[in-house]
């Protein structure tokens, strides 16, 4: 089972290097890629600024394989990514970033909100919206 957690902010380098890596594999003829980013939101008239994510990894790990799994039974998929961040990420950067791969690209455009909708719906990680004034709220998951 692979560690789909990723220390801080998902970096675009990391990003880039991940689609590099796929350009070998000619038998793809679709990527689509989500990718979830921190946003300034405003609540009670306090200003976001991060969140912090935590989890019980093992569980979260077993929920982010459950899902791969299941989504390579429904659809024709060639490869998957999912790494999502743990610890503080700011407003602006990005905290998900999952990675889909087909022949076609119907596959990977259904997949890939088969994929977000199940991450927000089973996997057990939290985030902790850190706001200006150095107070905090849990998130809720949206």
């Amino acid at each position: 089972m692979k560690n789909c957690f990723k220390e801080g902010a998902i970096t675009p380098e990391f990003i880039a290097n991940s689609i590099s890596h796929h350009q070998v594999k000619t038998n793809i003829g679709a990527h689509q890629i989500f990718l979830g980013q921190v946003r300034n939101d405003l609540i009670n008239e306090n200003e976001v600024v991060a969140i912090d994510y935590s989890a019980h990894e093992e569980m979260a790990n077993k929920a982010f394989h459950e899902i791969r799994e299941s989504t390579f039974d429904t659809f024709d998929l060639t490869c998957m990514h999912i790494y999502h961040s743990i610890g503080r990420v700011n407003t602006g950067e990005i905290c998900l970033f999952v990675f889909v791969s087909s022949k076609h690209r119907k596959e990977v455009q259904k997949a890939i909100e088969y994929v977000v909708e199940a991450i927000k719906a089973d996997v057990p990680v939290f985030g902790k919206e850190l706001f200006a004034d150095d107070s905090h709220v849990w998130k809720e998951n949206k």
